[in-house]
């Protein structure tokens, strides 16, 4: 059985009678998503969701279904619905059906997403089946889990439908509590954020009291977390068409820019597609600006000359909301009903209501993007700018901050020194942002300066370690001090920073994990190295054959312990040898409870590698780092390759 034909004109909501299914209204159900990035998840959930459902109601009857089916219905769902987010933009309508549940044919689960903009124009009405290739991997996957699928066009709309067989129904397992409840709030977000059917379903009583919270709570949490200012504007907009305004349009003020700057159209959304383009013209032509003196109150603003359809009478009710945050003017809000005198006083208010929590939800966007600037800016100065190239060695370096906007404590640093030597240095100061900030600015340089003056490298980690240690106590002291007058708790306070295990502001010390070694070229081919690990990951040597081994021995961190003496290994790497120095980034990275480097997971990778070019083994590490998890690495990743020619 294929799918549903789309030409008919018939709406699928949960729970409705669809053409073909008999009498029960059970076997299809259908959500609207927006064209926006939180689009995918929540079609993700939508499809467990309405599996559960109906494994409840104990459809299909022979049982419920089989985890691999729920996991490529979800990973269809995900690839399709992102497929229309990326290439069309517009809302899209996921459907699910149960074919022959009863038992009387194999049964299957069959997926439609539609979209709003086709890729190409209909020819003759009749359905196609493009070449997958062409549409991109998305479908090469949706091919391969399918039973069949296929591409449906109608005037205006594109639909990619997917047959699942489900020949061995299995019963699911019942969802623990927390799953339940994120189930139960990904259907909510599904829901809040799925336009309504047409304008005459608006009932602006069902505002009054839960209804008005529940529609700020969800707001306030689809709209937190959001980095990105233009995304915030996207999900605002959809939030208010069609449930609160026929139309509405948002201008943000350039951030850092002066007074006279115009604000910028950040998009319009309009209840009718056509409507929208209509709109955004009669609304460029003059950027919305409100006076601080009218605070942050709803004004009513003269209608747009061309903000209604064809359908509509020209005439209706707009109001304008600055957007703020913290006191300043951060942009504003411009809404319109169609063919009436005044927006409700109650929904006025409703709107008020949300525009402020847009306005959190900008400002908190922006700080974070000035945040992330003046940490890439940092980031970029406390970094060296290029390494040395090593006669006879080639190097390979990956470098990847964490991305949660702020300095990281990793560094790195390869450069040559008197002798004809070159040293190199992987380091890891614990925690982040100034604090990381600060110990990385004076390291580095540190480095530089003990290893051009001759010391050796155990020397040089002693120095660096006595210097990280007076750097500390000097503040620890002078904190010390100004509290003394104070009382027994803080001059307690006081001497637990003297002790090292506070710096003044209750932050931790100081510690700083690094591998530092330097290489000097032997007259017969090879290189010698000297490395030293100080609670360090420690480096790896890879020879030709595949063989890998630990090439230094663990020693405790700097800035810990005052009376300590480094040591170094040596050893020779011939042709054909590399060397890999990594960062906890790498070794710690975690998938659940596990780590990338349990059970010498790290080293099981490079003995992989043998063979490789540096560059081929730092990119097989790296891809192997990110494919460990699903989540993208939230700690900064650093590996360097010294790979002798």
């Amino acid at each position: 059985m294929g799918p549903i034909p789309l030409q008919r004109d018939i709406v699928h909501r949960p729970g409705s009678v669809v053409a073909g299914q008999g009498d029960d209204p059970r076997l299809v159900t259908r959500t609207s998503l927006p064209g926006i990035p939180l689009a995918p998840s929540a079609g993700r959930r939508f499809v467990r969701a309405a599996l559960a459902d109906w494994t409840a109601l104990g459809l299909p009857s022979t049982g419920g279904f089989s985890d691999r089916l729920a996991d490529d219905a979800v990973t269809v769902a995900n690839e399709l619905v992102t497929n229309a987010v990326v290439h069309a933009g517009t809302t899209v309508e996921l459907l699910l059906r149960l074919e022959d549940a009863a038992g009387q044919e194999p049964a299957a689960l069959v997926l439609e997403i539609t979209d709003h903009h086709p890729a190409r124009s209909v020819r003759d009405g009749r359905a196609e089946r493009p070449d997958p290739a062409e549409y991109g991997r998305g479908l090469q996957l949706v091919a391969t889990l399918a039973e069949s699928w296929g591409i449906t066009y109608r005037a205006g709309l594109k639909t990619v439908w997917a047959r699942l067989p489900a020949d061995d129904w299995e019963g699911l397992p019942e969802p623990s509590p927390s799953e339940e409840a994120a189930r139960r709030r990904g259907l909510r977000a599904a829901e809040i954020l799925a336009p309504a059917a047409r304008r005459a379903d608006r009932d602006d009583a069902g505002w009054a009291g839960g209804g008005a919270l529940s529609f700020l709570a969800e707001a306030s949490d689809l709209l937190a977390g959001q980095l990105d200012e233009d995304l915030v504007a996207s999900i605002a907009g959809q939030l208010l068409v069609p449930r609160l305004a026929d139309w509405c349009a948002i201008w943000l003020e350039s951030d850092g820019a002066g007074p006279a700057a115009a604000p910028r159209l950040a998009g319009v959304w309009h209840s009718d597609e056509a409507g929208r383009e209509q709109l955004r013209p009669a609304l460029e032509k003059e950027p919305l600006r409100l006076p601080g003196s009218v605070g942050t109150a709803p004004v009513p603003v003269p209608w747009p000359g061309d903000a209604t359809p064809e359908r509509g009478s020209g005439t209706g009710a707009a109001l304008a909301h600055r957007i703020t945050s913290g006191g300043r003017t951060l942009g504003a809000v411009l809404v319109g009903r169609e063919d009436v005198a005044q927006i409700p006083e109650e929904v006025a208010a409703l709107i008020a209501d949300f525009v402020r929590r847009v306005g959190l939800a900008v400002g908190a966007a922006r700080a974070y993007t000035r945040q992330a600037t003046i940490s890439r800016i940092l980031q970029r100065g406390l970094l060296p700018s290029k390494v040395a190239e090593i006669p006879g060695v080639t190097s390979a370096l990956v470098y990847e901050p964490g991305d949660d906007g702020v300095v990281g404590g990793d560094f790195y640093d390869l450069f040559p020194c008197p002798g004809g030597r070159w040293c190199f240095v992987l380091g890891d100061v614990q925690g982040s942002g100034p604090e990381a900030a600060v110990v990385t600015g004076l390291a580095r340089p540190w480095l530089r300066l003990l290893s051009r003056e001759g010391f050796r490298v155990g020397e040089v980690l002693d120095r660096l370690n006595r210097l990280l240690l007076d750097d500390a106590m000097e503040a620890a002291e002078a904190a010390a001090l100004m509290v003394a007058a104070a009382g027994g708790q803080q001059i307690q306070d006081g001497l637990r920073m003297q002790d090292g295990l506070q710096t003044p502001d209750g932050s931790q010390s100081r510690f700083l994990s690094l591998l530092y070694g330097d290489i000097v070229p032997l007259p017969d081919g090879g290189v010698r190295c000297t490395v030293a690990s100080a609670g360090h990951p420690l480096p790896l040597l890879l020879r030709p054959d595949g063989s890998v081994r630990t090439a230094a021995e663990s020693q405790v961190l700097l800035g810990v312990v005052e009376d300590v003496a480094y040591e170094s290994q040596s050893f020779d790497l011939a042709p054909g040898d590399s060397l890999l120095c990594v960062t906890d980034g790498v070794t710690e990275r975690r998938s659940g409870r596990l780590m990338f480097d349990d059970g010498d997971g790290l080293a099981r990778v490079l003995a992989d590698c043998a063979g490789l070019s540096a560059d081929g083994i730092a990119d097989r590490i790296k891809r192997a780092v990110h494919a460990f998890a699903e989540r993208p690495p939230d700690d900064d990743l650093a590996l360097l390759v010294l790979q002798v020619d």
